[in-house]
Formats: C-alpha cells, structure tokens, sequence
C-alpha cells in the first residue's frame, strides 16, 4: 500500500467564477502629428496600383477557404448525417458543470460543448448548425437506432460497450475520486480492501458502478437513475461513499454537495480507457469525425479546454492500491 499526498486538478466550480474580467481595450485615438508638410507623391497611379493589389488579395484570400478548410471527402454535404446540413449531437438532459454550463450545451460554455464546436468548424460546420438532443444515460449507451449522429456525455470506452456501439478516439482520461461525507467509514480508508465492506452506490450505467464492483470489489451496490440522486442518497445517509470522475467530485463538493469532501484519488481502472464520442454501432460517420477530433487535439484544444475548466489545484490523498 502507498498513500501519499499529492497534487491533482480542481475544476472550476460556479459559473459566476469563470466569467472572466474583460480586459478595457484603450479606445482614445492616438494623437497625429501635424502632417502638412509631407509632400504628395509625384506619381497619382501609385495608389491605383495598390488597390488593385489591394483587391487581388481580398480574391485571392477570398478563394483560399474554400481550398484549404476542411477534410478532404468529410465536407458537411457529403457526410451520412441524421438530418442533411445539420450536425445533431446527444448529451445528457440535464447536463452538469464543468463538463458544459448552465444546463445550456448550444451556450459553448464547458469542456465538452467546447470540443464539439472545435469539431464542428474543423468540418465546415457553422455553430448555428449543431443541434443538440437530449437523453438519459442509459439511452444513450444502449444498442440500437440514435436521435443523433453522435453524442458526449463522460462516456467512457469500454470493451462491453464497444460491442453493441462505435467510438471515437479518446479525448480525455479523467481520474476518478472517491466522495464521502466526513463521517463516513471510508474516510480512514489507505486501500482497496478497506473500503470493501462500506455500503456503496453509484449511478446506472457507469463506469463509476462498475469501478465499485469489480475494482473495489463491493456487493450489493444501491444503483440510483441519475447522478443527482445518488449524491442525495450520500447526503441521506443511505450510502456510505460513492465514485465519480475527479472533475465531477471537486465540481460537487464546492456547489452540488458541499458537506460531502472528496475522500482521495483512486487507481486507474484498466478496463475504462477514458471519454469518447458514442456512434451507433456501424456508423459511417466515425473516421471523418475522428479526423476532425484528432486535428482538434494536435491543435492542443482539448488542452487548453481541460485547463479552463478542469484544472487548478487542490490536495487530495491517493490510494494506490
């Protein structure tokens, strides 16, 4: 066993806090010195020139989008979307901070809207043309016929998932925490064994769940519909502790659920290789929307994202084994 203090991210926790001061552009027009003895150019057709040169480049500049944006064979008009012209992307009803804000995903603001409108302009998507649909959960991740083209919502890529739908690459690979109140029977815990016998919970569907059964090794885990609810069981008394992705806990523990404390880091789960994009199974659309993903993260968009708001800094303790 090795448990040791260490550093990990906090994410930003209230929308009020990441609206950030805009910084006042100075609009006083500087002073111009008096100019009246320049003399006037001797040759007129100079200035006639440089309009003309002038207007090639505005052509030229003009022409070049239409030449160098986009995925060669993955322009809007030739991709197998849900409704032609239109991106449609599913996500959670509601959606949660930090990962989108405000219960608003066409709001832009959050790390995972955030990533879909990168993407969307990668493909020569307008804004206005991402339509968001919302689900639960477990609609969302079981087999069959989608509402979207495809959806974000923390899904993690698993092997079990991957036989009845598609992903995208990975983009993002979240720690994951363990939350409690302070009077918990975990808070003490330093390994996996100790926290065995607690009386856990965790949402339907979830990784998290199945980090509880088969990483921990618990029994008997009360299953809840959403995320909500479990943490008002946690906050009831009904469960000792429960699992949620690191974002996620440091976001609850400052707004959602201040009296519970995020317990410590827990090990990774070898079978959750992180956050993809979630496809119906078969769907042509996986290879141009990761082309356009992986130009999104090579650009270090994911990144400076994750860094906005995921990240900061805050103590927490981890478990190791």
């Amino acid at each position: 066993m090795v448990r040791q203090t260490m550093r990990r991210g906090a994410a930003v926790v209230a929308a009020a806090a990441l609206v950030l001061s805009a910084c006042g552009a100075d609009d006083a027009e500087p002073e111009v010195e008096d100019v009246e003895d320049v003399e006037e150019p001797d040759d007129a057709g100079d200035e006639d020139a440089a309009d003309d040169a002038a207007a090639a480049d505005d052509a030229a500049a003009e022409d070049e989008p239409a030449d160098a944006a986009g995925i060669a064979g993955c322009a809007p008009d030739e991709l197998p979307l849900l409704e032609a012209g239109q991106l449609t992307v599913g996500t959670g009803d509601p959606v949660f901070p930090p990962w989108m804000l405000n219960d608003d995903p066409a709001g832009g603001e959050g790390f995972e809207n955030g990533i879909i409108y990168e993407v969307a302009d990668v493909l020569g998507f307008d804004a206005d043309d991402v339509v968001w649909v919302g689900n639960s959960f477990e609609e969302t991740i079981a087999p069959g016929a989608k509402n979207f083209d495809f959806a974000i919502q923390q899904i993690s890529v698993t092997e079990d998932r991957q036989e009845i739908v598609d992903f995208s690459q990975v983009y993002y690979q979240p720690d994951k925490a363990l939350l409690a109140l302070p009077d918990s029977s975990v808070v003490d815990a330093t390994t996996l064994a100790e926290l065995e016998d607690a009386n856990w919970g965790a949402t339907i569907g979830t990784t998290d769940l199945d980090y509880i059964e088969n990483i921990i090794g618990a029994s008997d885990v009360a299953v809840f519909d959403d995320q909500a609810t479990t943490f008002q069981a946690l906050l009831g008394g009904n469960i000792d502790a429960t699992v949620v992705a690191f974002p996620t806990a440091l976001f609850a523990t400052a707004v959602q659920i201040p009296e519970a404390e995020i317990v410590a880091s827990l090990p990774a789960d070898p079978n959750d290789t992180g956050h993809g994009l979630l496809f119906e199974d078969g769907s042509e659309l996986v290879d141009c929307i990761d082309q356009a993903l992986d130009e999104v993260i090579a650009a270090g968009t994911v990144d400076a994202l994750r860094d906005e708001y995921l990240i900061g800094d805050a103590e927490v303790t981890e478990i190791t084994e």
